[in-house]
């Protein structure tokens, strides 16, 4: 286990080295590298969300300036396809181009290659595509009905059903029982950076003719692997290459059609070709999220004390099922948060509508059980009478059960539950919030003040799958470190940084991490599921002891002493014999030598495997104001008390809790991607799209706990998730809480000022 009470500049608020450039010269993502005589496609997309393709005119557009070729699903021979998870329904095909029908606005119908951009957006328009509409379906609990089929030869719209024992009598020993039918909002991942793509084949100094591909990925090595499964080559044929990236969040953790087209098209042409969607099209191609519809169920005593639970659940896949419609799976390990419930029930449904596939957002599967928990603990506890606060306790997980399996097959290492939750109360002054609050109601000029909790846990790495790291020593006693995660905001030159320098005593500024490279990277698990630190960092960790030992190997030679004699003094960075300081040997020195004797150089690699996943957990009271004017809702305070095991940099981990948080607000209070009946998007810009800037957040105030796992040498858990899945329940319950006196149990989410003035 790591001994951060000898390190350096681990537990430090070391600046972040990334910032500095993205906040001045700026970043070099996707569009702004690759060659520069690259043609550029534009898609022509869909615009209905259900009809028959009966012809595609592209003849007036290949007469328009600058058009070298317009391609459809036919001139590429592309085949519909299942999908790549075999667990969903194999009968829902899809084509990278859609061939006999278009199932959402959006989907891409031909592909535009012109010389310039510009021409490309002209031509698009002139691309006729004749359609028989068809009748469509956007609510998921129509589309469960099976009455109209977005894909006749599966006879179904479920992709993919988790069955329930359904035990009728699991709540016959409770005292009180309570049921609430609620939604989850559908959202779109929105990030910063929209989705890019260049594609250029070329022969290599052997002759062999491989595909480089300028990504925008979370992934790089599986994006290498699922090109070349697509495009029909070895993995070693396919160089993925990933710059900077302008926020994933889990959209980005896998190709879209519009990559695996523009390297087809890119070989068609046999030229470079490059692709950047404008927002819109992102706010449509890009992976909607949550998307949910709940039936739940919770009994128990009326002294607080739950004794079952039950959840019903509808996920929304879209178009064309993905990982979206696994997500359930998770929901169902979490399902039971940090609570000791002794009687449970699942079952899920996944299916199709016409409207944008879902996919992965910030926790993924995680907040979709954190969500209906936190709201079903409130509303027993508001049956009971009972503070929620109280009742959460009554309900926790002992600290000295784990490690332990839970009933939903959840391996958990460690929790300190209740400690988080009194660290909030205490930091919050929880009883002076309440006295506030009542004081309030009894004031018609007052704005009414809501208190509310989520206590959770979350399942990090949850694949518990390896990472890779390697560090290399060069001749000027630099090192560069390579890993096989992807950083797309997360900090990771700066913690990996760390890690290496407080292990080798290399300075800091002198150690460089890299990245996103295929060619250069030889393996990697990439970013997702809050993974990076806990496996990534972990490799980097093992890495430099390798090198540490490599090094006294060779600098046993140049002292002419016994290599279990050598000592590395991390202050100075020198190899010196045991008792005998002061003569020593830098890192340069060193790796020179070794370097001059052997041709080798100085560098250590290996995959870490972690020994399972780890749990983060915590527990957030946000402090709402509601004007009982307007219904409006502004967050006065958050306080989180969010426990991810050892804290390598403070300053990122704050980072990613209050980024995590700010994501979790707004999508309770404002987030939606709304469709009309007839599947038109109605919120597929940001003119439209409403979320929240750092105008409408307070200062989060975080109270600082450290429960190490036993699964890494770190000790350290995931984070990047962790405040969305805390903040976004917390947020609600209080909205709730602030207009329960007036008889409400319930608002559905995103809580804007209509649904809460009119409640």
């Amino acid at each position: 286990m790591l001994d951060t009470k000898t390190m350096s500049m681990i537990g430090n608020r070391v600046i972040r080295t990334e910032d500095p450039d993205f906040l001045t010269v700026g970043g070099m993502y996707v569009a702004d590298v690759g060659p520069s005589d690259a043609l550029h496609i534009t898609f022509v997309r869909s615009l209905m969300a259900h009809a028959k393709i009966l012809a595609i005119d592209t003849a007036e557009a290949m007469d328009m300036p600058g058009v070298v070729g317009i391609f459809t699903a036919s001139d590429l021979a592309l085949e519909a396809k299942p999908p790549g998870l075999p667990m969903l329904n194999q009968e829902m095909l899809r084509t990278w181009l859609a061939s006999d029908r278009v199932r959402f606005v959006g989907e891409l119908v031909a592909a535009v290659v012109t010389k310039t951009r510009e021409q490309g957006v002209d031509a698009a328009e002139v691309v006729f595509v004749d359609y028989e509409p068809l009748d469509a379906v956007v609510d998921i609990r129509e589309s469960i009905k099976d009455d109209l089929l977005l894909f006749p030869d599966a006879s179904t719209n479920i992709a993919w059903h988790v069955p329930s024992p359904d035990e009728q009598d699991m709540f016959a020993e409770c005292e009180v029982t309570v049921d609430l039918a609620m939604r989850n909002p559908r959202m779109s991942v929105a990030p910063m950076e929209p989705r890019s793509a260049v594609s250029h084949w070329a022969a290599d100094e052997n002759g062999q003719v491989r595909l480089t591909q300028w990504s925008c990925t979370q992934f790089p090595h599986r994006t290498r692997d699922d090109m070349a499964a697509g495009m029909g080559v070895d993995a070693t044929d396919v160089h993925v290459i990933t710059p900077d990236v302008g926020g994933g969040f889990g959209g980005k953790n896998g190709l879209y059609p519009e990559d695996m087209v523009t390297a087809a098209v890119a070989r068609a042409v046999d030229r470079p070709v490059r692709w950047t969607e404008t927002r819109s099209e992102s706010m449509l191609g890009l992976a909607h999220a949550r998307s949910l519809y709940y039936e739940l169920t919770i009994g128990g005593d009326r002294d607080g004390r739950v004794k079952a639970y039950r959840i019903k659940m509808i996920q929304d896949g879209g178009a064309y099922p993905n990982i979206g419609c696994l997500l359930p799976m998770f929901t169902r390990i979490m399902a039971l948060g940090v609570y000791d419930i002794e009687k449970f029930d699942f079952e899920s449904t996944s299916v199709v509508t016409n409207t944008s596939p879902t996919g992965a957002y910030r926790g993924a599967g995680r907040p979709e059980a954190t969500t209906p928990l936190e709201r079903m603990m409130d509303a027993f506890a508001m049956e009971i009478e009972m503070d929620p606060a109280a009742v959460r306790r009554i309900n926790f997980i002992p600290p000295d059960a784990f490690p332990m399996t839970t009933q939903t097959g959840a391996d958990m290492d460690s929790g300190e539950y209740a400690k988080a939750m009194d660290a909030v109360i205490e930091a919050a002054d929880y009883v002076g919030l309440r006295a506030e609050q009542a004081r309030r109601r009894t004031d018609p000029s007052a704005k009414l003040l809501g208190l509310g909790w989520s206590t959770y846990v979350e399942i990090t790495n949850p694949m518990s799958a390896p990472e890779f790291g390697s560090i290399e020593i060069k001749t000027d006693g630099s090192a560069v470190v390579l890993t096989g995660s992807s950083s797309h905001g997360q900090g990771h030159h700066t913690a990996f940084a760390q890690l290496a320098a407080d292990i080798t005593g290399i300075p800091f500024d002198k150690i460089v991490v890299r990245h996103g490279d295929t060619d250069e990277v030889p393996r990697g698990g990439g970013t997702g599921g809050s993974r990076s630190l806990q496996v990534g960092g972990t490799a980097v960790y093992e890495a430099s002891e390798m090198v540490v030992d490599q090094a006294r190997k060779a600098a046993a030679d140049l002292l002419e002493a016994n290599p279990a004699d050598i000592v590395l003094n991390i202050e100075t960075g020198g190899f010196a014999v045991t008792g005998s300081p002061s003569i020593s040997k830098t890192w340069s020195e060193v790796a020179g030598h070794l370097e001059a004797t052997t041709g080798d150089v100085l560098k250590a690699e290996t995959d870490f495997q972690p020994t399972g996943a780890t749990f983060p957990f915590g527990a957030h009271l946000s402090v709402v104001e509601i004007d009982r004017d307007t219904g409006e809702v502004s967050v006065l305070r958050h306080i989180s008390c969010d426990d991810a095991g050892t804290i390598i940099n403070p300053l990122i981990f704050d980072g990613q809790v209050h980024g995590g948080v700010a994501s979790g607000i707004a999508h309770t209070l404002m987030e939606e991607f709304v469709y009309d009946d007839d599947g038109n998007p109605l919120t597929s810009n940001f003119m439209d799209y409403a979320f929240m800037s750092a105008a409408e957040f307070p200062s989060f105030e975080r109270t600082a706990l450290e429960t190490p796992t036993d699964r890494n040498p770190l000790g350290a858990k995931g984070i990047g998730e962790a405040g969305t899945i805390g903040a976004g329940p917390a947020v609600h319950n209080a909205v709730v809480d602030a207009l329960s006196h007036l008889g409400i149990r319930h608002i559905e989410m995103p809580t804007t000022p209509q649904r809460v003035w009119n409640a």
